[in-house]
């Protein structure tokens, strides 16, 4: 599956951004979809991640209560709608899918086979 990522920008603090992450070349049915960013000089880190089937949601501690994963099956899409945008959020932000995730290892970048491009989100303060 072929992912394409978009939606990143300039958004001061407090705002909010929706990123989207289409697939292309086979459904998301069956895969678990994760988002990941990933900061100057920083690791990678786990946003959020969506099992398509059940629609199972996971979230970072860090973005619970603010950011919300959903998907749009028509569209074969995962959305990350992002409020409450902090300076601290400020990251390349990456789509990654895979059919093989087990919940334990769902937050880990590695459990991830497809990968789009990032989209970059700046968040003002």
């Amino acid at each position: 599956v072929q992912l394409q990522a978009s939606g990143g920008g300039l958004v001061q603090a407090g705002g909010s951004l929706r990123l989207s992450c289409a697939a292309s070349g086979r459904t998301f049915s069956g895969y678990t979809v994760g988002w990941f960013r990933q900061a100057p000089g920083k690791d990678r880190e786990f946003v959020a991640a969506i099992r398509w089937n059940s629609r199972s949601t996971y979230y970072a501690d860090s973005v619970k209560g603010r950011f919300t994963i959903f998907r749009d099956n028509a569209k074969n899409t995962v959305y990350l709608q992002m409020n409450s945008l902090k300076p601290e959020d400020t990251s390349v932000y990456y789509c990654a899918a895979s059919d093989r995730v087990i919940v334990s290892t769902l937050s880990r970048p590695n459990a991830y086979a497809n990968w789009g491009q990032g989209t970059l989100v700046t968040v003002s303060s």
